[in-house]
């Protein structure tokens, strides 16, 4: 079982009340949860308020194990993994440029200078759902070419399984997962991106690449051994769930 930990209580209600309309804006209770069970909740995570991730701070990053990224092929490379930037629409490409800036401030990107060796370049997509826009890499020539790795990764039906015994279940997702995964100098350079203003080159582990899930699951999995033998941490691709039978164990 986890640890006992000692709670952090209020100054007083109003406090209280400020930390759940500002902190808690986007964290979903359980409207079924009694007001004492959810006043504990609310005091746990005020607790550790600082472990979760704000706009303020920067990007987390998981240090050593850096991800490795092999190629089945010798050079030289073939024609197909140096590709040309993608046409974009003014709209795609207002917004393509919008993200790159984000991710050179994150520290996940950063621009290849004119005199670099450049091999390998993947164009990017600019994905729009609800009025939101996302940047894709087109990773498919790329994926065709590398070394799988065969770490394994659950299989849904027995996390399901796993959860139906629950009673309670906190769901956690980590802010940009995979972005707070490190790259080796080799593998930065195979993870490229071109685009209409430039060459980018990846710093960090970038969605959409063949072993993503499988180094993610690997480093979860180094992360936390003791919670995850002792059956009530459960770690999958998208949240990770904390799963319960009593109310006290949960908090």
């Amino acid at each position: 079982m986890p640890k006992q930990i000692s709670i952090v209580s209020f100054k007083n209600d109003s406090y209280k009340e400020e930390f759940v309309s500002n902190q808690l804006v986007e964290a979903q209770i359980n409207p079924s949860l009694s007001p004492k069970m959810r006043n504990e909740l609310i005091n746990v995570l005020y607790t550790y308020n600082n472990e979760f991730a704000s706009d303020n701070e920067p990007l987390g990053a998981i240090s050593g194990n850096e991800v490795e990224f092999t190629l089945n092929i010798d050079r030289p490379y073939p024609p197909v993994l140096r590709r040309p930037a993608y046409p974009a629409s003014p709209r795609a490409r207002e917004a393509l440029e919008k993200h790159i800036q984000e991710l050179i401030q994150l520290g996940v990107l950063r621009k290849v200078g004119h005199n670099e060796e450049v091999e390998v370049t993947t164009p990017v997509i600019i994905a729009w759902h609800n009025d939101k826009s996302r940047m894709v890499g087109d990773f498919r020539a790329l994926n065709t070419y590398t070394v799988p790795d065969r770490y394994p990764i659950p299989r849904i039906q027995e996390t399901l399984t796993k959860l139906s015994k629950a009673k309670y279940i906190t769901s956690m997702d980590a802010l940009k997962g995979f972005h707070q995964n490190f790259l080796t100098p080799k593998a930065k350079k195979l993870l490229r991106i071109i685009t209409h203003c430039g060459i980018y080159e990846y710093l960090r582990m970038p969605f959409g690449i063949k072993n993503a899930p499988s180094h993610y699951q690997r480093m979860m999995n180094t992360i936390f051994p003791k919670e995850l033998s002792e059956g009530w941490l459960i770690i999958y691709m998208g949240p990770s769930q904390s799963c319960r039978s009593e109310h006290e164990n949960f908090t």
